[in-house]
This record gives C-alpha cells, sequence and structure tokens, in this order.
C-alpha cells in the first residue's frame, strides 16, 4: 500500500463516510489537533519517569485514535465502522488522577511549566489537549459532537496536569510555583 495517494493534492481530502473537504475544515483541525496530542502523548510515554505508566499512556493514545476516527467520520452516518468512547474512559482518568494526588502535596499556588525536560513534555501535551478542547467545542457548536469527547478531552488536560507534578515529584524536580508581580 502506498502511502502518498495524490488525492489531497489540491487542498482537499475526504471523511469516513465519503464528504470531501477542505484540509481547513474545523473538523481536519479538530482531529489534527488531537493527531498532534496524540504524538506529544507518545513522547511523555516514552520517558522513562513513566515507565510503569506506559500501559496507561497507550490506553489513552488507543482513545485520542478512537475520538480521532469519531471526529473524522461524516455526521449520520451510523454506518460508518468505528470503536467507541465510554463513560468508563473517562472514570479510568478520574481515578488514576486520584490516586496521584494522594501522594503528592496539596497545591497552593498556580504551577509554571518546567523543571525537568520530561515535565515540560507533559505540559506540551496538556496545552496541546486543551487546545484540541476548544476546538472541538467549537466544532460542536456547528456539527454533532458526542458529548463524551469533549468531557473526555476536559479530563485528558485535568489528568496531564497531575501527571505533570507526579512527575515532578518523581524526578525531584522542583515545582515552581508562579509569584505575580503586584
Amino acid at each position: 500500500m502506498k502511502i502518498y495517494t495524490k488525492t489531497g493534492d489540491k487542498g482537499i481530502t475526504s471523511l469516513l463516510g465519503g464528504i470531501r473537504v477542505p484540509k481547513s475544515d474545523l473538523r481536519i483541525d479538530a482531529y489534527g489537533t488531537i493527531d498532534e496530542l496524540n504524538s506529544y502523548l507518545g513522547l511523555v510515554r516514552d520517558q522513562p519517569v513513566n515507565q510503569k505508566r506506559g500501559d496507561l499512556l497507550k490506553e489513552i493514545q488507543d482513545r485520542l485514535f478512537t475520538i480521532g476516527s469519531d471526529l473524522a467520520t461524516v455526521p449520520g452516518k451510523e454506518k460508518v465502522k468505528k470503536p467507541d468512547l465510554h463513560l468508563e474512559d473517562i472514570i479510568l482518568l478520574e481515578k488514576e488522577m486520584d490516586l496521584m494526588e494522594m501522594e503528592l502535596p496539596p497545591l497552593k499556588a498556580f504551577i509554571l511549566p518546567g523543571g525537568h525536560q520530561s515535565v515540560s513534555f507533559c505540559h506540551l501535551a496538556r496545552t496541546v489537549c486543551r487546545r484540541a478542547e476548544r476546538i472541538t467545542v467549537e466544532l460542536a457548536s456547528f456539527e454533532q459532537v458526542s458529548d463524551l469527547i469533549i468531557q473526555y478531552l476536559n479530563r485528558l488536560s485535568d489528568f496531564l496536569f497531575v501527571l505533570g507534578r507526579a512527575m515532578s515529584q518523581e524526578l525531584g524536580a522542583e515545582e515552581i510555583t508562579w509569584k505575580p508581580r503586584i
């Protein structure tokens, strides 16, 4: 199978379900940002500090493929076979956050991204997740988007914040708090 098809050479691509749209379409932007997030999450998963979390992070990457396939599908095309997102996927993120937070000191200030390169990768993933959420919310104001997708992205960005804190602690990196000028 060839990777290049030349069908997108004029800036048009196909959604699952057969409709062709400009590559600048909001739906393409949404699932393209999910793809970018998935790449950053792979970088986070590859960090030695996350070795014990590898299966969990791969599970999240799998869910991002699920979300991407849903966003790439023409609304109303129920016959298109694709995986589904479930409420249990959101609950998993919440449970994992609760476990990590049990080991963390209470949060008393805003945290500046950084402190260790691995933690910075996690914060990059978090911010891309927030952008994916914003684009998906915008898409939902024009077209049908599953509420679970928006909920999952919201919870995932929270998870990535807590993960960054847990990584900082495990790496012995200082959490740098924001001290505003007054």
